[in-house]
Parts: structure tokens; sequence; C-alpha cells
């Protein structure tokens, strides 16, 4: 069995005076229930003394949490999801419009539905390359993050997908909302990012981090914020919200990486403002070139609504 998984957490001031179980649920993205267990467990400290879930965090708080080992054989479960959104379907692949709230595959202390779970317990087939609970996946999207994803079908389609992804021929266009305006308001960053010096569950720009560059355009101007496109050159872990943030100008509902959280209850946001929303990529076999794009859901197009009726 693999040894378990300890996570560093520093609370960010946006988590200030949170309830323990509500802070870490946030900053793993990992379901209250599952925060529960672990504290209930004796799994979550501070500074060596065992947590209680109704504890309140402070900014700057250190805890240690004590996640499951995940086995080595470990095998994919399904995990159905109600209106699961098929975006495109033959033998080779899948491209599903995913929700928020959603992993991408299963991870240490993630209980909840997986793209991998939901496709399997709909009945398609996925490719067997990789780990056994990573079957099909060749990219993926954060927890709190919606929009497109495609997923290999049979290796043939799997091969050529991470292919693509590694030559950067893949075209990948988000849209965020950021707090501030952007100035100016087109433009490129070219910051390398790695895992942050001291809080390993965030990512942070480094000197020595791996190249990331990240293009963006303002769509629409509102007080306060602002609506950007952005297209990946590269593909980092947290890129997006770790550049913008970088700029001052996290994302809408980001806390991990210093958003206000005010701003999010007024806008009724309750995680990143983040959306896949095209994609775009040849066809294993066909050699057709394919472009995807996906709507809003429907927390990101009430706060849109919300900015529009302030705006006016």
């Amino acid at each position: 069995m693999s040894e378990r998984e300890v996570k560093n957490l520093s609370i960010p001031e946006g988590l200030n005076q949170e309830r323990v179980d509500a802070a870490l649920s946030r900053l793993l993205g990992l379901s209250r229930n599952v925060i529960v267990g672990l504290i209930d467990a004796g799994e979550v400290s501070k500074s060596g003394k065992v947590v209680g879930k109704s504890d309140r965090v402070i900014a700057g708080d250190q805890l240690e949490i004590l996640l499951p080992a995940v086995k080595g054989e470990a095998k994919l479960t399904a995990t159905p999801i109600d209106g699961l959104k098929v975006v495109f379907d033959d033998e080779y692949l899948i491209v599903i419009n995913k929700p928020v709230g959603i992993a991408a595959h299963p991870s240490p202390g993630w209980k909840g539905a997986t793209v991998v779970g939901a496709i399997f317990a709909a009945g398609y087939q996925l490719a067997t390359s990789g780990a056994a609970e990573r079957q099909g996946v060749v990219h993926r999207l954060d927890v709190g993050t919606s929009g497109l994803m495609v997923v290999a079908k049979n290796e043939i389609a799997y091969a050529h997908l991470k292919d693509q992804f590694r030559q950067r021929t893949v075209s990948k266009v988000y849209h965020a909302l950021v707090q501030g305006h952007m100035d100016p308001t087109v433009g490129t960053i070219d910051a390398p990012i790695d895992r942050h010096p001291r809080e390993d569950y965030r990512f942070a720009v480094v000197a020595n981090g791996k190249p990331s560059i990240t293009h963006y355009k303002t769509l629409e101007v509102f007080p306060a914020v602002t609506s950007l496109e952005i297209e990946l050159e590269t593909g980092r872990t947290h890129q997006i919200r770790v550049h913008f943030s970088a700029l001052h100008h996290p994302l809408v509902g980001d806390l991990t990486y210093g958003a206000d959280p005010a701003l999010a209850t007024r806008l009724g946001i309750s995680r990143p403002w983040l959306h896949a929303k095209e994609l775009g990529f040849t066809h294993p076999a066909s050699g057709e070139r394919l472009s995807f794009t996906a709507d809003y859901p429907e927390d990101l197009t009430r706060s849109l609504q919300i900015l529009s009726d302030i705006s006016r």
C-alpha cells in the first residue's frame, strides 16, 4: 500500500475566521463530509494539536492534513452524474462539458464524482493507458473549473491526443472574471510556475519554475472586475489562477489565490470564475480539425447578469 499523503496548508487572508471544515473544503477541493471525516479521525492538526470541525481558522495558520493512501491497484469506480453533458462522441474519443464540483479522476481524499467514473458509469469505453484511476485522461480541469474536456476511448486516440498536448497544437480557450481592470487590455504573461516554496497545495511564479505562457484579451469591463478571454500556450497546474494572481488580478471567487471573499459573495460565486470555453484538436483517426464550444453554467451566467444590472 502507498504511503499516506501529508498536506501542509497555510490559511489565506480570504478564509480568516472561517470554520476549519469549510476552509479546508475550499482549499483542498474536497466535500465537507470528507473533511469532517478526516477531522473526526484526528487527521487534521495545528501546531501538533488535533483540531475540531467547528474550530475557527486565522489567516496564516499552518495546518497539517493526513490524507488516505491510494492503493497501487486502484480500480475505476462508476460515479454517475445526472445529465452528463456529452458534446461529441465517436469510437475514438468523447468530449464533455464538465460541471463544476467534479474531479477529472480519483485522487487522494477525493470521494466525489469524477469525469472518468461518470463516463464509465454511462457505459462508454475508455482507453486503458496510464494509471488505472486515470483511464483515458489526456488533460485535466480543476474541480472548481467547468467546461470542455476530451477523454480518449482507445489507445490510438490516447497516444495521439497526448502527443498533441505535448506539441502544443491543442487550442484551449478559457473565459475568466478577474478582479480589477487589466492594463494593458490585451497581453501575454510569460512567467515560470512551480510549487509554492512554503505551501504545497498552491503554485506560484518562481524564478526556476517551468516555462508558462498565458495570452489574454479583455472581453468586457465592469465596475471592479473584467471579463477575459484566455488562451493557454502551456498547461501548468493552476496556470491561469497563478498568473493573474501574480498580477494582482486574482480570479473572482479564487480565495486560495487572494480573491476578495466579499465580492464573490455579492456575485453568488463559490469557486474560481473560470470556464473552459473552447477546445480544438485534430481527430486521431480522420485528421480532421475539430472545434467545440461550451455555454456557461448557471452560476457564471447569474453573476454576469448581476454585473450587468449594476452597470446600468
